[in-house]
């Protein structure tokens, strides 16, 4: 068995210390088989470009390892046990389908910088698919703000009945909020647009090897310069990419704690579709909202599994340490978790029943109290004045706010959502993605090309 490890030296291997530091690698490596695949044949093709590999020993790599890129994205890509990780895997395979030359892809890397730049390479599809589903729930939040624009319900402030609100301002804040965060993902981008390849176990190689050609052909903007700076951000990028689901889900979760109050009976506002709820056991009236609760709880697990990243990569001395493999399976996990919440929100919002009588018959008088101070600062008095007169009428009964005297049309008020300008916004954010992608497309064709 041990004699299948890329690093045997022929020394006999406990089994057990064996399955302890191997730990689930051969499952979570298969994520990570794709990418592996498309960065070793970024990797032969530098080889043979700076003359430390065969032209024809590269395109027998290339021919091999776009197979097994395919193999691994229609999940036909297995590992074996004994394999240890998604590397020795691939170079077993390799040396199985091509002889001699497999046993030379290796040259001028270790499995350290191997795993970065797969890992880079998932990140930047995922951040990409990622922000693709934030662009289409954004885009059902507008659609939903723009069809309920002037529909009636309370704002609140402490669980509160505040001030009037509408069901057009309330959609509108998550589709802002949503807007942001495809902003801050450029910012994300720019962090993993660095390639790691070429820093081998954290100090380079004292070989030609050409880092600008790899970083050119995966479609990255610059080299990751420091190879000890590359070992050292092994959980940097993941924690960073996390951080951002986070963000994101921040937002999402209050939106879902809404949704789940406002479809109570007691405030009944809103109403979730059938295909939405489940029921109970017991109680035969019962809807659950449990995919509601469920979202909800999918934002705090996300959270917690981003502190594991950190937990994980924090607290260690530079260079590269074996602690690091215990990041993978939580990273994984959460963008798998992060992407299924994205689908199904998308989903819900534009199916959500909105109950405008209910939510017009909470709308009382009281919440007309701001307003109406509004209206007698208008009339020249100070407002403090104002407000105490306001409060004056609410504590001996005698308070009747004109309704209609005061709309809020700056810009984002309930008057005026500025959904055009968002939309702008969001057109913009959605063609980044699109070219970004297209590049990064037409980049891994090129590496595949015959």
């Amino acid at each position: 068995m041990a004699d299948d490890m890329l690093w045997s030296k022929g020394l006999p291997l406990d089994a057990a210390i064996h399955r302890f530091t191997v730990g689930d690698d051969p499952w979570v490596d298969l994520a990570l088989a794709p990418h592996d695949a498309l960065g070793s044949a970024a990797h032969a093709r530098m080889l043979a470009h700076v003359g430390l590999l065969p032209e024809a020993d590269m395109r027998a790599l290339v021919a091999a390892l776009h197979a097994l890129h395919n193999e691994a994205r229609a999940g036909a890509f297995t590992i074996r046990p004994e394999q240890e990780d998604g590397h020795t895997a691939l170079e077993a395979a390799l040396v199985e389908r091509v002889g001699e030359p497999g046993r030379r892809i290796h040259l001028g890397r270790s499995r350290n910088d191997q795993v970065q730049l797969a890992l880079r390479l998932m990140l930047r599809e995922e951040v990409l698919r990622l922000g693709a589903q934030a662009v289409e729930l954004a885009g059902a939040f507008l659609d939903f703000a723009q069809a309920n624009a002037a529909v009636p319900m309370p704002g609140y402030t402490h669980m509160r009945r505040a001030m009037p609100s509408t069901f057009g301002l309330w959609g509108a804040a998550f589709a802002e909020g949503l807007l942001e965060e495809l902003e801050a993902l450029r910012g994300l981008w720019a962090r993993l647009d660095r390639c790691p390849l070429g820093a081998a176990a954290g100090f380079g190689v004292p070989l030609p090897i050409d880092r600008q050609y790899v970083a050119t052909l995966l479609g990255f903007s610059r080299v990751q310069r420091s190879p000890i700076d590359v070992q050292n951000s092994r959980g940097r990028h993941e924690t960073a990419t996390l951080a951002w689901a986070c963000s994101v889900t921040g937002g999402l979760e209050k939106w879902l704690w809404d949704v789940a109050l406002f479809s109570t009976e007691e405030f009944g506002f809103l109403a979730l579709p059938d295909a939405f709820t489940t029921g109970s056991s017991i109680m035969p009236q019962k809807k659950n909202p449990d995919v509601v609760e469920l979202a909800r709880a999918r934002c705090r697990e996300l959270r917690g599994l981003a502190r594991q990243v950190e937990e994980v990569a924090g607290g260690l001395p530079s260079s590269y340490h074996r602690d690091f493999q215990l990041l993978k399976r939580p990273t994984l996990t959460a963008l798998g978790s992060f992407r299924e919440l994205l689908d199904v929100l998308t989903r819900l919002v534009p199916v959500l029943k909105i109950r405008a009588e209910a939510a017009a018959r909470a709308c009382d008088d009281t919440l007309y109290a701001a307003h109406h101070a509004f209206v007698l600062v208008g009339k020249g008095l100070p407002f403090r004045d104002a407000y105490r007169e306001v409060a004056h009428q609410l504590g001996d009964g005698t308070f009747q706010p004109d309704r209609a005297a005061l709309t809020a049309t700056h810009l984002g008020g309930a008057g005026n959502l500025a959904l055009d300008q968002a939309r702008a916004e969001l057109a913009a954010a959605r063609s980044w993605l699109t070219e970004t992608h297209r590049a990064l497309t037409a980049c891994a064709e090129r590496v595949w090309q015959p």
